[in-house]
């Protein structure tokens, strides 16, 4: 088993007043020749936008787009046509393909929306552009994992052009279960979104970052009420 801890103040941060972004991995101004990428997971940004401000319309090209709101409202629209609002409980996907240009906008004019944005590079380029969103219940993460993507449009959750899988966890205080990697070759990034939990060993706390990889399985166990994501993704891209 080979490891990887990123705590959550080692991560790169940037305030633009409208935007507070920390970056797990190097990305805009921040720059870490030893933290550009988790096998295919490309970005990891925590961003937190103010009411009524937003990213403005951009375009985005042969990328895997992931955005899992944390609190308050996110909304899109792109070149494609797509219109979408979604909150916590909800994770949209886009798949920049042959390129496309989109703006996500905080909907509401008053409350902060805080989101995650995560990229993964594809598995195929040049692929159609497409979007998808799909609402997720909070009881079928309570003590067991949740898969929230996958590659197989048939499989549970939003699926993208990656041999990846996603899944949510709630778990309570002192619970524990094995996570099995879903497929030989894949890591699994674990991101702690609240509390504490001992992950392969090793003690982890609120927006801590741990990669696990080079094993078929690993233990997580709950250190108080925690809330997880687990992002199990191919090393070699």
């Amino acid at each position: 088993m080979q490891t990887l801890l990123h705590t959550a103040d080692s991560r790169g941060h940037a305030s633009h007043g409208w935007l507070n972004s920390y970056h797990t991995f190097s990305f805009a101004g921040y720059n870490n020749a030893q933290r550009v990428h988790f096998g295919a997971l490309r970005v990891l940004n925590d961003d937190t936008v103010a009411g009524g401000m937003g990213f403005g319309t951009h375009p985005h090209d042969n990328m895997e787009i992931i955005s899992i709101p944390l609190s308050g409202t996110l909304e899109h629209k792109d070149s494609a046509g797509n219109h979408g609002i979604i909150q916590s409980g909800d994770v949209q996907v886009m798949s920049a393909g042959t390129g496309i240009a989109h703006s996500e906008k905080n909907h509401s004019k008053t409350d902060e929306v805080q989101f995650l944005q995560i990229w993964l590079f594809p598995n195929k380029r040049n692929v159609p552009s497409r979007y998808d969103q799909q609402t997720f219940r909070a009881e079928d993460r309570h003590n067991q994992f949740q898969q929230v993507l996958s590659p197989n449009p048939d499989d549970a959750g939003v699926w993208i052009h990656q041999d990846a899988w996603f899944h949510l966890a709630d778990f309570d205080a002192d619970f524990s279960a094995d996570y099995q990697v879903k497929r030989p070759g894949n890591g699994v990034y674990v991101f702690v979104l609240e509390g504490d939990a001992t992950v392969a060993g090793q003690a982890l706390h609120r927006r801590d970052g741990f990669g696990v990889w080079a094993t078929d399985s690993f233990t997580i166990k709950a250190d108080s009420n925690t809330r997880l994501l687990l992002m199990d993704v191919p090393m070699s891209v």
